[in-house]
């Protein structure tokens, strides 16, 4: 292994895992795509989530209804409920839950919709909630009011 662009790990790699210091990924695998048809599909060159040894790191999601494709122009607390309940399924398509994730980051495109945000949040998380950052932003893809990303771990 070699050291590039400010010590990142580069080069060949046997596993993901091995940079990460994390177990359980076999040999020669970087890395594996997640995807559901129960959740919207990418619309972007992105995957849905990736997995790399035991940590899955999942794309953020807006309050797209995978069933029509459309956004869910309501309240804050139902895009936050349908942004949620699509990482969900990304997760149980890898057999993971919401107990797995240890990492979020929402963001708002208003930060005064915080607690709103946050209560419908709290019904997802109510065992050892994830760390969390929570980013106000100019706007979000579709005109979307909240989008959430998330790492998971086995």
């Amino acid at each position: 292994m070699r050291l590039g662009f400010r010590g990142a790990a580069v080069g060949v790699v046997g596993c993901v895992s091995v940079v990460l210091g994390a177990a359980g990924c076999t040999s020669g695998t970087l890395k594996q795509a997640v995807s559901t048809a129960k959740a919207p599909a990418a619309i972007g060159p992105y995957s849905q989530a990736i997995q790399a040894g035991n940590l899955m790191f999942l794309s953020g999601q807006i309050a797209i209804d995978p069933q029509t494709n459309e956004l869910n122009a309501g309240s804050i607390e139902e895009q936050t409920k349908q942004a949620l309940e699509n990482l969900s399924a990304v997760l149980e398509a890898n057999g993971m839950s919401m107990r797995n994730v240890v990492n979020t980051t929402v963001y708002l495109t208003d930060v005064s919709e915080f607690s709103r945000m946050n209560a419908v949040y709290a019904t997802f998380f109510t065992q050892t909630p994830p760390a969390r950052a929570t980013v106000q932003v100019a706007r979000l893809p579709r005109d979307a009011r909240v989008e959430i990303a998330a790492i998971a771990m086995r």
